[in-house]
């Protein structure tokens, strides 16, 4: 391990359209419908939804026409995860 120069800044890491893709997915198929629950329009939410490997990572969504979408990932070593809603089963 290497001591980091105070005076260098710390680079973010970047994700790659791969990465990006599958945050996608799975944002649209499991966390847009809870959500939606919530009645939420915009805002943020972190994307340890994907995978621990993106645990630091948020995306910011707005609401569309066809639900919420992605307008933008931005790398955050201190953002948290919270439980969403899960649906309520309909009975039969």
């Amino acid at each position: 391990m290497s001591v980091r120069d105070s005076n260098q800044p710390l680079i973010a890491p970047e994700l790659d359209e791969d990465d990006k893709l599958r945050i996608s997915e799975i944002f649209e198929k499991d966390i847009v419908p809870k959500l939606m629950m919530m009645h939420a329009r915009n805002g943020t939410i972190n994307c340890e939804f994907a995978g621990e490997e993106y645990k630091n990572w948020i995306i910011q969504f707005r609401s569309s026409r066809s639900g919420l979408d992605i307008v933008g990932f931005e790398y955050d070593p201190d953002s948290r995860s919270f439980p969403l809603p899960r649906p309520i089963p309909s009975e039969t």
